[in-house]
């Protein structure tokens, strides 16, 4: 049986992050889960490329926006599973058994949240969200079946809240997985926790209230 899984991954200069991320999924390599690696990535200037490249995963390259980014990723994608996951993203070890455990359902599946450093109360609330509202973020993971994904219409080619619109769209088809995904905290440290949740929140309040996502886009990045 040919391995289920293609494992999709949208970079932005993310040499950094990145090695861990991979070293990660080399659990899903050398048990037969993963049938191959796709870093999706939208014009690094760094090593990014370099890196994916030697650890042996398919490279797929066009303008910088995740959801098109992710959009590209998924049409290279040859597997009937496909599993996104962020390159500042690291599964915790047994991931395997979480997904494969999983795949007879066919619905789409999401990771328990943990940071890397601190975010315990953050890491909860995401959580609990994802739960009660089925709203789970992107560095959360999504794992979902090939048919499913082109039954909702794939990612939405915006800069923004590509996650929220697909798992909007899978209301009632998304289950949580029992694994990790272990996030950095990079961004909550620098900016306050505090801070970059309750931004998170506005920004999430704004888009379900129409806010055009190339405005949500250039205020997030600022």
């Amino acid at each position: 049986m040919p391995a289920p899984l293609s494992v999709i991954i949208p970079t932005l200069n993310a040499a950094h992050s990145l090695p861990a991320c991979l070293a990660a999924l080399m659990e899903g390599v050398e048990t037969g889960l993963v049938a191959e690696l796709i870093v999706t990535d939208g014009g690094s200037l760094d090593d990014t490329c370099k890196i994916a490249d030697a650890w042996g995963a398919n490279i797929v390259s066009g303008p910088a926006s995740r959801g098109g980014q992710l959009r590209r990723g998924c049409a290279q994608a040859r597997a009937q599973w496909f599993l996104v996951v962020h390159a500042d993203t690291v599964l915790a070890p047994g991931w395997t058994g979480a997904v494969g455990s999983h795949l007879e359902i066919q619905k789409a599946g999401y990771f328990q949240l943990q940071f890397d450093r601190g975010g315990r109360g953050v890491a909860a609330w995401a959580n609990l969200r994802s739960k009660l509202f089925g709203l789970p973020y992107g560095d959360q993971g999504l794992l979902i079946p090939r048919m499913l994904y082109c039954h909702v219409g794939g990612y939405a080619d915006i800069p923004l809240m590509e996650d929220v619109a697909i798992v909007r769209a899978l209301k009632g088809q998304l289950l949580a997985l029992d694994g990790l995904a272990v996030t950095s905290a990079a961004k909550y440290r620098t900016q306050g926790w505090i801070r970059r949740g309750a931004r998170n929140l506005w920004m999430l309040l704004r888009y379900f209230a129409g806010t055009d996502v190339a405005v949500l886009a250039r205020q997030y990045r600022r």
